[in-house]
């Protein structure tokens, strides 16, 4: 079994790639949809036969053949202009049979075909842009899975005593990222981990947490005090960000066996569930102000540790899932949510979070959402293989 390298040192084995297997199913669910769209694409020529099956049936004549236009009408949405322009002469032809056999006068039939070929011209220069429009989408996504990749690094399953896991959603369904980032580095001074959240979203939202993460991988291994590494983070930060921009932000770093440190800058409190399944709110002893805005504050963060026993987790996430709204305009009960799904598996675990989630939503999230689980595992314990 191949092993690729991790951030920092170490390897983690590609059979356990979450991204990998992500991209896999992707690919399956691809094959799947094809089925469908090939029957979207006959679509427009049913519509032409059933024309046909009406006109024999009912033998009404000149009523129905405007009816014909339907089918290059409708082949704009889900053919190219080839394919218009196939289905307008399949209904000028169909015309013309049908206007021949209810003897139609000419000059009806003539503005029939008239209307036909208009259609088709129309629905040609539709589609045609149609597809233009796609190719376009389809590079921006791809560059924006590029960038994604480049940003939020695959994050590895197993990593020094540790499990983890990760589940990230852009509000952005079609650039698939968005503010909301993570990171997960193994350093000389152990394990260190930041999740966070940049105000606002769009472009300027990603290039703000690309200069987050980017300080943070270099300071994590530069730094043996956690709170130097924020530090470094924050005179970045007010460098770079305008008056009103922030960002919020969850430092953790293991410092020693059964012991986590923190640093939580106006993030959403992490969630402790121990091994037994109790889940407890992590709230910062003295809270400190979002990265960005310590000058206005005058408030430091400070240090504080964490006892973090074998088969402890702790679930970091960003205020895109506690703010997620039903129908109702209930939020999602996350720590409830954590106790009806509370696993030895973190991948299993978030996946059901995440399903959960989406389900209370309606389907899609209206916030860029993560979701990151670290699990302190026992030395002989295998890794989890996905």
């Amino acid at each position: 079994m191949s092993e690729a390298p991790l951030e920092g040192g170490g390897h983690v084995p590609r059979r356990l790639s979450g991204h990998r297997a992500a991209g896999a199913w992707a690919s399956v669910r691809r094959r799947a949809a094809g089925h469908p769209a090939a029957a979207l694409s006959a679509l427009p020529v049913l519509v032409v036969v059933a024309v046909v099956l009406v006109d024999v049936v009912g033998g009404a004549g000149m009523i129905w053949l405007p009816l014909l236009a339907a089918g290059p009408a409708l082949a704009a949405t889900t053919n190219g202009p080839r394919g218009v322009l196939c289905t307008g002469l399949l209904a000028a032809a169909v015309a013309v049979l049908l206007g021949g056999r209810h003897r139609v006068p000419g000059h009806e039939l003539t503005a029939v075909l008239s209307v036909l070929l208009t259609v088709t011209a129309a629905s040609g220069l539709a589609s045609a842009l149609r597809v233009r429009r796609e190719r376009v989408l389809a590079a921006v996504r791809s560059v924006a899975e590029a960038a994604q990749h480049a940003l939020l690094q695959p994050v590895p399953e197993t990593v020094g005593p540790f499990q983890a896991a990760v589940r990230y959603s852009a509000a952005a369904a079609e650039a698939r990222i968005g503010g909301d980032f993570y990171a997960l580095v193994r350093t000389s001074h152990g394990v260190r981990l930041i999740v966070g959240d940049v105000r606002g979203k769009g472009l300027p939202a990603v290039g703000t947490a690309a200069l987050v993460l980017g300080v943070f991988r270099e300071a994590a291994h530069d730094e043996a005090d956690l709170l130097a590494v924020v530090g470094r983070i924050e005179r970045s930060l007010a460098r770079n960000l305008g008056p009103d921009d922030f960002v919020t932000a969850v430092v953790a770093g293991h410092p020693g066996p059964e012991q986590l440190e923190l640093v939580n800058c106006g993030h959403a409190p992490p969630l402790l569930i121990t091994a037994s399944g109790d889940v407890t709110a992590v709230e910062p002893d003295h809270p400190a102000p979002p990265l960005g805005l310590r000058a206005l504050s005058g408030q430091a963060p400070r240090l504080q540790r964490l006892p973090f026993a074998v088969g402890d987790r702790l679930l970091l996430y960003t205020d895109g899932v506690t703010e997620a709204r039903d129908h109702a305009r209930e939020f999602y009960p996350l720590a409830e949510g954590v106790a009806r799904h509370v696993s030895d598996d973190p991948a299993r675990m978030l996946t059901a979070l995440h399903d959960e989630l989406l389900a209370h939503v309606g389907g899609r999230l209206h916030d860029d959402a993560a979701l990151f689980l670290l699990r302190r595992r026992t030395a002989d314990e295998p890794a989890v293989c996905v």
